[in-house]
């Protein structure tokens, strides 16, 4: 039977990037790694116009720079150079601008399958080795660690096991970790549109009685679209034929970008905030949608989830102990609480508030984002946050 160090369970964008995070300071110090993805990655990017995408915030350019990556990444990466937030059927706008901010972005758009790809090149099989495609059937503890059954029944030992197998992460349950789930009654249509006029790096908000929506600007003049309904009217929109699911579309959005004149694939996600009870125990850590899992409107998921894995790396490889040791997790745990509560806490009252049809709530988000645009202090406030850098301790 082996043993490695540190195992890595999902190969995925945040497993992939804490992989990275560490690899340099694994190498100084001899430990072995290994990342275990079931999912093989493919041997070069395809591009596809029905390709699903994340937005980066401009603090999540900051760790890949720091991580040598973000020049492969910025080849396909869509500046968000302003985002325009609007309340329909209401006066009220506000306007963010990558300008006002002295940032060249406020964030960036980018394919999964590109940024995907860039991580796993950017991998030193020397020092990250992978098992893929494979999948871990069974954990258990260890007195020093953890021993895992892969699906073709091998074995390995870790003095550090880290979740990061998504949302609906299986070993969680197995290990007997609680989740505290809030459903929004709600699902994402999530597609790509193709407008008439050019985005012009341009990301829209847009926010409804029916639920919120956000068009992202993508490479090749396209955007992505998050649109969140409740279930039945969700499903009712992702079967429409698809002159008739823009002509709904435009109705919503408007001509704010012109005609939309094309769709691709929809798909739909029901949404919740799903957050589990426990991140770390002793020779464990669950981290990404394990840990928690967040509305899509916001775009603060997969960002916080980043700085998470950042976070993770700098305080193992900070330690003299081997992976695993509790205080070390612990340690990491309390420093990204702060940053997790109020990035959860943030995306959390924003769509609420938002998907309120109560007048009163109503009222006040349309006072809101007026005196979100008047009022210098609120407006830098909020486009901080959406940069990822509203709660890191060092920003």
């Amino acid at each position: 039977m082996s043993r490695v160090n540190l195992a890595i369970i999902g190969g995925g964008l945040v497993g992939a990037s804490l992989a990275l995070a560490l690899q340099a300071g694994a190498k100084a110090r001899g430990w072995k790694i290994v990342l275990i993805e079931p999912f093989a990655p493919g041997d070069s990017f395809q591009p596809s116009y029905d390709a699903r995408s994340s937005a980066l915030s401009f603090g999540a350019r900051q760790i890949y720079q720091r991580l040598g990556l973000w020049q492969a990444i910025s080849r396909r990466a869509e500046p968000i150079k302003q985002i325009h937030v609007s309340d329909r059927g209401r006066f009220s706008t506000a306007r963010l601008s990558a300008m006002e901010e002295g940032v060249p972005a406020l964030g960036y758009v980018v394919e999964n399958a590109w940024l995907g790809q860039c991580l796993w090149q950017g991998l030193d099989k020397d020092v990250i080795s992978w098992r893929c495609p494979a999948e871990v059937t069974r954990l258990e503890p260890l007195e020093g660690g953890y021993r895992l059954t892969l699906n073709d029944e091998t074995t390995l030992e870790c003095d550090l096991a880290v979740l990061a197998d998504g949302g609906r992460s299986g070993l969680r349950e197995q290990l007997g970790i609680g989740v505290r789930n809030r459903p929004y009654n709600q699902s994402a249509l999530i597609a790509n549109i193709t407008p008439s006029e050019a985005h012009n790096g341009m990301a829209f908000e847009r926010f409804t009685d029916d639920g919120p929506m956000a068009l992202l600007p993508l490479p090749d003049n396209r955007c992505a679209l998050i649109w969140t309904r409740q279930g039945m009217d969700a499903q009712r929109l992702a079967e429409l034929d698809e002159r008739s699911f823009l002509s709904e579309l435009q109705g919503v959005f408007g001509y704010r970008l012109g005609t939309l004149k094309q769709v691709g694939a929809r798909h739909l996600y029901p949404l919740s905030l799903v957050e589990a009870e426990e991140q770390v125990r002793p020779h464990l850590v669950v981290l990404g949608n394990a840990a928690h899992s967040l509305h899509p409107i916001a775009g603060q998921g997969f960002n916080l989830s980043l700085r998470d894995a950042q976070a993770l790396a700098d305080a193992l490889l900070a330690s003299e102990q081997l992976p695993g040791d509790f205080a070390v997790l612990q340690a990491y745990r309390e420093r990204q609480r702060l940053d997790q509560n109020l990035t959860v806490g943030f995306s959390d009252q924003v769509t609420r508030l938002f998907g309120s049809k109560l007048p009163l709530l109503s009222v006040g988000r349309n006072l809101g984002l007026l005196g979100l645009d008047l009022l210098p202090p609120a407006k830098r406030w909020f486009a901080r946050q959406a940069m990822g850098l509203g709660t890191r301790p060092d920003a």
